[in-house]
């Protein structure tokens, strides 16, 4: 069985930035992850990473905000989702972006 690609999407969302999220259903887990998704949710502004949910080998979950890289509880692909446009809303207020 090979990886089947769920989300593959980037969506420019203002003149200076851009959503690029890819999701896709592995056969087995990516260790040290003990679910069987491979993971890529990245807001960029003005060319800067500033909100990233991904998981990788070795590393398993884990988001980066505000500079700072933090583990992160997968749950769902529909959570991953609900929680990285959380974060993105939130870095938009604190940056005062509407």
């Amino acid at each position: 069985m090979k990886a089947d690609a769920l989300i593959r999407r980037r969506v420019v969302v203002a003149t200076d930035a851009f959503v690029e999220a890819v999701v896709w259903r592995l056969p087995v887990p990516l260790a040290p992850s003990t679910h069987r998704f491979k993971y890529r949710l990245a807001y960029v502004v003005k060319g800067e990473c500033v909100v990233l949910y991904d998981n990788e080998r070795g590393k398993g979950d884990h988001r980066h905000f505000r500079g700072r890289e933090a583990p992160y509880r997968f749950i769902s692909p529909e959570r991953l989702v609900a929680d990285f446009d959380s974060d993105r809303e939130r870095w938009n207020r604190e940056n005062r972006r509407s």
